[in-house]
C-alpha cells in the first residue's frame, strides 16, 4: 500500500455494526509512500498513526470513485 499526504484512506469496517470510516492522510511517515501514515478521521477529527491492513483502501485525489 502507498499513499501521500492528502490522499484519503477508506477502512471497511469488519464486523456487523461497524461502519466503513474514511481518514485523510497528514503525513507519511514510511519510505516510498508506506506505511505508517499520521491520519485524521473524518467523522470526529481525531488524529492517530495508523498502518492499514487489507481492509483498506487509498483513494488519491481526483480518483473517479
Amino acid at each position: 500500500m502507498q499513499a501521500a499526504v492528502g490522499d484519503t484512506l477508506l477502512v471497511h469496517g469488519r464486523t456487523v455494526g461497524h461502519h466503513d470510516r474514511t481518514a485523510q492522510v497528514l503525513e507519511v511517515l514510511g519510505q516510498n509512500g508506506n506505511p505508517p501514515y499520521r491520519v485524521r478521521f473524518e467523522d470526529d477529527g481525531h488524529e492517530a498513526l495508523m498502518s492499514p491492513g487489507p481492509d483498506t483502501v487509498v483513494r488519491h485525489p481526483g480518483d473517479p470513485r
